[in-house]
C-alpha cells in the first residue's frame, strides 16, 4: 500500500506537469482527492491492515495527501497567473485614445422653476401636500364655492370622466382635501399637474402645472397675503421687483385679486415683454371664502385665510424668456439642454 502512495504521488507530478488550465489541474485534484479518488480509496482501505502497518502507513498517506495538495496549490496559483499574463496580452490599452464623452442628463425647465418656486415657499414655513390629478365634482367646484352654473364647469373648459369625476382644472382641490383632514394652523402648498379643454397655442395647452398655496390660522389679513407674495416675488425675479394688486373675482376667494410683478426686463419702463405696460401679471390670489373654510368645519368666526395659485409654464417663460408654452413638451434636447 505504501508503494501505491508512492505511485499516486510520482503520477500526480507527472500529470501536473502536462496540465495547461484551471479545468485540467481541477480533473487531477478530483481523481486523486475527490469522494472516489484514487488516495481517498486507499485511505478507506487502510481499516483492512494489520495494527502494527496502520499507523506507519496512516503516517504516510497523510504526508501524501500534504503533498498533493501542496502541488495542486502551486499549480492552481501558477495557471492562473498565466491565464492573467495571457489576458494583458490580448486586451491591449491604447492610453493615447480620446476618452468616451458622457451625457450629462440636465432638468427639465419647468421642473427647475416647480422646485425653486416650492424652496422659496418652504423656506417660510409652508409645506408641501398633494392629491390625486382625477377629482370629484365636489372637490373641484362645488366646495370652491364655484355653483352649478359656473362657466368652467362647462364641458368646453373642463375634462369629465363621468358625470361626478373629473381631470382637475386646478389644484386648489388639494387645499380643500387639506380643510377637511386639518385643523388650523395650515400652511401649505400644492404643486401639481391640471387639464384644461384648451386649444395647443403659444399660451395655452391642454395640460399644465400649478402651485396652489394656503394658510389658515388666527388673525390672517389681506395684508399677510401681499406681505408673503411680495417677498416671494421678489426672491424669484429679483430684489427689485414691485408687485401690483388688482382688483378680481374667484369663487373661492373674498376679497380676490390679481398680483402683477414690474417687468424684469425692462424695469418698468415697457417693452415688447410687458406689452409696454412696465407690468405682468403672475398670479390670483385672495382671502379664503367663508363658504370654503366651513366646507372643512373651520369656525369663520375664529379662523381666516389667504389662497393663491399660480401657472408654473407662466412663471418659466418670464423667468427664462420663452415665447411658446409648447416649447416645454416637445422633448427638443436642443431646447431643454439649454437648462443646465
Amino acid at each position: 500500500m505504501q508503494a501505491q502512495l508512492n505511485k499516486i504521488l510520482e503520477e500526480v507530478k507527472e500529470q501536473l506537469k502536462n496540465a495547461e488550465t484551471l479545468a485540467q489541474t481541477d480533473e487531477i485534484r478530483v481523481k486523486t482527492l475527490g469522494k472516489k479518488g484514487r488516495l481517498t480509496e486507499i485511505l478507506r482501505g487502510m481499516g483492512k491492515l494489520p495494527a502494527e502497518e496502520r499507523k506507519e502507513t496512516g503516517q504516510m498517506a497523510n504526508k501524501v495527501r500534504g503533498a498533493i495538495e501542496q502541488l495542486l496549490e502551486e499549480k492552481f496559483a501558477a495557471v492562473k497567473a498565466a491565464a492573467k499574463e495571457a489576458q494583458f496580452k490580448a486586451e491591449k490599452i491604447d492610453v493615447t485614445e480620446p476618452g468616451r464623452d458622457t451625457i450629462v442628463g440636465v432638468k427639465h425647465p419647468l421642473t427647475i422653476t416647480m422646485e425653486e418656486i416650492s424652496r422659496i415657499f418652504m423656506n417660510m414655513g409652508f409645506s408641501i401636500v398633494e392629491g390625486p390629478e382625477v377629482e370629484t365634482v365636489f372637490n373641484n367646484f362645488d366646495a370652491l364655492n364655484a355653483g352649478p352654473n359656473h362657466p368652467a364647469r362647462d364641458m368646453t373648459d373642463t375634462f369629465y370622466i363621468t358625470e361626478d369625476v373629473l381631470l382637475r382644472t386646478q389644484t386648489s382641490p388639494v387645499q380643500v382635501r387639506t380643510l377637511m383632514k386639518q385643523d388650523p394652523p395650515i400652511k401649505v402648498i400644492s404643486p401639481g399637474r391640471c387639464f384644461r379643454c384648451d386649444t395647443p397655442d403659444a399660451t395655452h395647452s391642454p395640460m399644465f402645472h400649478q402651485i396652489e398655496g394656503l394658510l389658515v390660522d388666527e388673525g390672517i389679513t389681506m395684508a399677510d397675503l401681499k406681505g408673503t407674495l411680495d417677498s416671494f416675488a421678489k426672491q424669484l425675479f429679483g430684489t427689485s421687483t414691485r408687485t401690483k394688486f388688482r382688483p378680481h373675482h374667484f369663487p373661492f376667494t373674498e376679497p380676490s385679486a390679481e398680483m402683477d410683478v414690474s417687468c424684469f426686463k425692462c424695469g418698468g419702463k415697457g417693452c415688447r415683454v410687458c406689452k409696454g405696460s412696465g407690468w405682468i401679471e403672475i398670479l390670483g390670489c385672495g382671502m379664503v371664502h367663508p363658504n370654503v373654510l366651513k366646507v372643512g368645519n373651520i369656525d369663520t368666526e375664529k379662523y381666516t385665510g389667504f389662497a393663491f395659485g399660480m401657472g408654473v409654464e407662466r412663471a418659466a417663460m418670464l423667468k427664462y424668456g420663452v415665447d411658446d408654452i409648447r416649447l416645454f413638451y416637445e422633448n427638443d434636447m436642443r431646447f431643454i439642454n439649454q437648462f443646465k
